[in-house]
């Protein structure tokens, strides 16, 4: 996992960029270490404003609002974070060896709820912009369907040679797999973040309900 957040990552790149006004970066910087310490939601641009040294009005008049500040960085640092964050995913969960697909699924989930977790803000608006931008959501889609893919697609073979998985199509088990997990992201960080969540428990129900889903039936 990461020893820093996006947000962080983000502000590092925003800090050694040339391609804004000094202004501009000035605004950029503050925002971002704001989203980072006290959350996106807590943020005003009030308080960025203040930070910046800046008027309330230049930040509307450089970003038109405080979605499109963050967009105007967090989008095209993702775009470039995509590959490192996905090879830290691949070394981390889909290069390790497992005794069954169980193990892998519960290793998978934990790892990515932990990644979410720490980059929760960035999460919430992320979502928001898959549904709306096709290049986003094309861009994202086609840097999984290649070396990603290929490692998940060596597991759900092996779990399936042994007996553990329906034979079904990878594609139909990976948008199952994807479905319920991700559908759990979305309740626990975006619906539903301040209820009383126990992590744990959440995982091992996910990993049942997964399983008897696509597990093999004896």
């Amino acid at each position: 996992m990461p020893a820093k957040s996006l947000l962080e990552l983000a502000l590092a790149q925003a800090k050694s960029t040339e391609k804004m006004t000094e202004k501009q970066q000035k605004i950029v910087e503050t925002a971002i270490q704001m989203f980072a310490d006290k959350g996106y939601a807590s943020t005003s641009t009030a308080e960025i404003a203040k930070a910046a040294g800046v008027a309330e009005g230049t930040i509307f008049r450089h970003f038109g609002s405080k979605e499109n500040l963050l967009l105007s960085v967090i989008l095209p640092f993702l775009l470039n974070a995509v590959p490192v964050v996905a090879d830290e995913f691949i070394q981390e969960v889909l290069t390790k060896p497992f005794n069954s697909f169980e193990s892998f699924l519960t290793t998978l989930i934990k790892n990515r709820l932990e990644f979410v977790r720490e980059n929760k803000q960035i999460f919430k608006i992320l979502v928001v912009e898959l549904l709306h931008r096709d290049d986003l959501r094309g861009q994202l889609v086609s840097f999984f369907q290649k070396v990603p893919y290929q490692h998940v697609t060596v597991i759900l073979d092996t779990c399936k040679q042994r007996g553990e998985l329906l034979d079904l199509p990878n594609p139909v088990l990976m948008r199952t797999m994807l479905t319920q997990v991700f559908g759990y992201f979305m309740v626990r960080f975006a619906l539903f973040p301040d209820l009383n969540w126990d992590d744990s428990l959440e995982v091992e129900q996910l990993v049942q309900v997964i399983l008897k889903g696509i597990g093999k039936r004896d």
